[in-house]
């Protein structure tokens, strides 16, 4: 697979035959055999360039003097001089004092920079995006007007270029002259600082989930929501005519001792993570160019978890505790995800500025739901990591298993019923498999973008072991009996989402991994301008999300095991669908954003989001 630096579409400088001079120039096409660029310049004018003449766009915003056409007198460094002159002599046109020759140089060095930089960032060409073109992610972040952006670009260049100027005056006239360039240095600091601090807040339609009303009936709506959920499906005819459901008194939702008990399964994942064992892996790069470490030992901590259980049962625990407080321990939970959200937002206003999630938007309320910090650390004990699998997830597991015993216990069965087999069965292999591929996780939207605050808190503590266990609570009170073609069709069912899930996700860390693996060499590509490749082929060439699809199929299986009497049972796939449904859109925002034109030259070659024939 030929490596190429820049992508069809992009705008970059391109450097003129014969000359060392750079013009703008956008990328046509590239001839992977003779590694040639095809570019157009401003004139119109088609040429073939090689890699080693075409620079990056950043590469001449980063420099310190005019455009790179400048006259040599006018380069850094530059000592020409008349032969007819002392050097210490003024020449004979340059009658006026030195402080209006200084204000003449400002007024040449504001024309020519306005001149020679401005097209470069008001005039791209065609489809091209100017966001991504050579600006830094943290610009496409806080998403600032390019007027704004030109104004602090030319101040800079400014102050950059008329401190560059040679100097043939006298020393008293260099002195003087060091106190108005001290001068002017300061007006203009003073000047970009005002202006940078008036277009720095963030605008109110970039913020996601409806903005601060939006999250503020997120944060109050979900914890409601998941209690009455709950209450229903203990009722005898959990039908939602029967809403609301009988409301049970406040103390009898709050046990001290089933906090405890949670507390205590908390600490022991926590001991769990802490462990020397299991690899250690980087993370994707930061914003500040550090990559963070990462201990791989996720399914460790389950074969662990499996042992205390196994020795708990044979010492006689009485795991039926759990369903019987089972509303208790979701009260419990969120408990604790409220306060540990209240820590992580504190500790988030101390954090430095590179440690900020890029979803932050400096609302309180807001930053409190999406979170603050991307990646808040005790010393090496990463929160939001090890939330992501470890209490949430193994704790779905134990859940599953406590209600399997329940119905064993209510029913007074010997064995579990089919329909509770298949659901352990199946959830526990989509955990199992989780833990495994543990790796995966790092590359996520979850790690890299959102912070860790109230929506990643209670999602991984909450919601992930109370209501991802809901079919196996349902069948506790409400029994199906499941035939075995049925089930063996429900069986099928779950390996086809299964095989399209893992075989999408495997082939996308692959290629993340190793672009140049021969495995994939069969792989078609299209190229991005952030030097990273977008697979249109292999399952990411079927629909743009094939792990979203293998979800909601795995989904499905979970559900049909619980029949058809209610619609409860199914609630998980809906909610499911529109969870990867506004993910999805999520995603695709950031994608445009971050690759521009090659995305939609993507979405040209793969219309289908998550469905297949449906766009």
């Amino acid at each position: 697979m030929p490596s190429r630096k820049f992508a069809d579409g992009e705008v970059v400088r391109g450097r003129w035959p014969g000359s060392s001079l750079y013009y703008e120039v956008e990328i046509l096409s590239h001839d992977s055999t003779s590694q040639l660029y095809t570019v157009k310049y401003k004139d119109g004018t088609e040429l073939e360039l090689k890699e080693n003449d075409i620079k990056p766009l950043t590469s001449f915003r980063q420099r310190k003097g005019g455009s790179t056409s400048s006259s040599p007198s006018r380069r850094r460094g530059s000592r020409s001089r008349s032969r007819s002159r002392s050097p210490g002599r003024p020449p004979k046109s340059a009658r006026r004092s030195a402080s209006a020759s200084h204000q003449a140089n400002i007024k040449e060095a504001r024309r020519e920079v306005e001149v020679k930089l401005t097209p470069l960032i008001l005039k791209p060409f065609g489809n091209s995006i100017s966001r991504y073109n050579g600006e830094s992610e943290h610009t496409e972040r806080n998403d600032v007007p390019h007027k704004n952006t030109q104004e602090k670009f030319n101040l800079s260049q400014e102050s950059s270029y008329i401190s560059t100027q040679y100097s043939l005056r006298p020393r008293r006239e260099e002195v003087k002259l060091k106190e108005i360039d001290s001068k002017e240095e300061k007006f203009i600091a003073k000047e970009l600082a005002v202006r940078t601090f008036e277009v720095t807040p963030i605008r109110a339609k970039d913020l996601e989930f409806g903005g601060v009303p939006g999250v503020f009936l997120i944060m109050f709506g979900l914890p409601v929501f998941l209690f009455l959920l709950l209450l229903i499906c203990k009722q005898k005819d959990p039908s939602l005519l029967n809403f609301p459901p009988p409301l049970p008194a406040l103390y009898e939702l709050w046990e001290t001792r089933v906090f405890g008990v949670y507390l205590l399964w908390f600490l022991i994942q926590v001991l769990f993570y802490l462990l020397p064992i299991g690899k250690v892996v980087e993370g994707t790069p930061l914003i500040d160019g550090r990559r963070l470490k990462y201990r791989l030992n996720g399914f460790y901590a389950f074969i662990l978890t499996s042992a205390v259980i196994g020795a708990s049962l044979f010492q006689g625990v009485e795991f039926h505790y759990v369903y019987s407080h089972f509303l208790q321990f979701a009260l419990g939970a969120t408990v604790f995800c409220v306060v540990l959200s209240v820590y992580l937002y504190m500790r988030s206003l101390k954090a430095p500025q590179n440690d900020l999630s890029p979803a932050s938007s400096g609302n309180a309320v807001y930053d409190f739901f999406i979170g603050r910090e991307l990646n808040p650390r005790i010393g090496t004990f990463d929160l939001k990591y090890f939330c992501e699998l470890r209490p949430g997830l193994i704790g779905w597991v134990v859940i599953n298993l406590v209600m399997l015993l329940a119905e064993m216990k209510i029913q007074d069965r010997a064995i579990p019923s089919l329909a509770m087999i298949l659901v352990n069965s199946f959830q526990l292999l989509y955990v199992v498999d989780a833990l495994w591929n543990e790796e995966a996780l790092l590359t996520t939207m979850d790690i890299i973008h959102d912070g860790f605050g109230f929506m990643l808190a209670f999602g991984d503590l909450v919601w992930v072991p109370f209501i991802y266990s809901f079919q196996a609570f349902y069948l506790v009170s409400h029994p199906n009996e499941v035939s075995w073609p049925m089930a063996s069709l429900i069986i099928v069912l779950k390996l086809c989402g299964y095989v399209i899930f893992r075989g999408a996700n495997s082939q996308k860390n692959a290629f993340r991994k190793n672009p140049s693996d021969p495995k994939l060499a069969h792989l078609k590509t299209i190229h991005t301008s952030t030097g990273k490749n977008l697979l249109v082929s292999g399952w990411w060439g079927f629909v743009r999300h094939p792990n979203y699809l293998g979800d909601l199929i795995m989904a499905l299986a979970w559900s049909l095991p619980c029949g058809f009497n209610h619609i409860l049972p199914y609630f998980y796939v809906i909610y499911f669908t529109m969870l990867l449904v506004h993910r999805e859109a999520r995603d695709e925002y950031h994608c445009k954003k971050k690759y521009g034109v090659a995305w939609e030259k993507y979405c040209q070659r793969v219309p289908y989001r998550i469905f297949p024939y449906i766009y």
